[in-house]
């Protein structure tokens, strides 16, 4: 069965009313949701800049352990280029020995000197994670705090938001999609979340601006959808008819 514009306006203004109150529901909350979010999104980074500087240090551990085989070939070659000394034949051979001597010896300066480096920063990465350790530590008390802060506050309503929420999905059943769509986009875009308004003392209920008589009286008619031509949202009725209705269902 068609719905007429009157029943569609009507099915509107009952879903706005909805989303209104659900809407104070999640204004009691703050910005706890959203605190609560941030410190989530701030303490996975601490933990992934923690990850990094431990890949770090293994790939620096790597290096060492690297630069000491390194140190141990090079011991090997000393021993042996100086036993090869003891049956060198002449000068020359001796000095060429000595030089392989003197290049090994250097290899074994170079490989200490890149395991200090390499111990160097790792101790100065081991100093930032326990840095870092220590503000993760204290944001996990913070976010353990904020949870419960909105834990409580949340069970305080858990019971009335289920109940809208059950509400508003019956409620959104009863209009057609793409007027549906029209009122979620118009709601997303509105800062105080009123897609479906009144008219009040001849003003639009969301954006204030003056409505003129004319489109006041075919507002009241219901024979078509009327936006408001200063902020797009959908007038439902006029705030004296309105009220007319609520004193003529009330006496009913």
């Amino acid at each position: 069965m068609e719905l007429t514009v009157a029943q569609k306006l009507e099915a509107l203004l009952q879903l706005q009313s909805i989303d209104s109150k659900l809407d104070e529901i999640l204004k009691i909350r703050g910005d706890l949701p959203e605190e609560v979010r941030d410190l989530e999104d701030e303490i996975a980074g601490y933990q992934t800049r923690i990850g990094k500087f431990e890949r770090e240090i293994g790939v620096l551990e790597g290096e060492i352990e690297q630069h000491r085989l390194a140190k141990k070939d090079a011991e090997k070659l000393i021993a042996k280029y100086k036993e090869q000394q003891m049956n060198v034949r002449n000068n020359r051979e001796y000095e060429a020995i000595s030089k392989e001597i003197e290049l090994q010896n250097l290899e074994m300066e170079l490989s200490d000197k890149r395991i200090g480096e390499a111990n160097a920063k790792i101790n100065a990465k081991r100093d930032e994670i326990q840095e870092v350790q220590h503000t993760l530590t204290e944001r996990k008390k913070d976010l353990d705090n904020k949870k419960k802060e909105l834990d409580v506050i949340t069970a305080e309503n858990q019971e009335e938001e289920k109940r809208l929420l059950g509400e508003r999905e019956a409620q959104a059943q009863q209009i057609e999609e793409r007027l549906l769509r029209s009122y979620t986009k118009i709601r997303t875009n509105a800062q105080n979340g009123l897609a479906v308004v009144l008219v009040k003392r001849g003003a639009c209920g969301g954006c204030f601006n003056m409505v003129p008589p004319q489109r006041q009286v075919e507002i009241r008619e219901k024979k078509k959808i009327i936006v408001c031509e200063h902020c797009g949202r959908v007038f439902a009725d006029v705030e004296e008819v309105a009220q007319d209705k609520a004193k003529r269902a009330t006496a009913l």
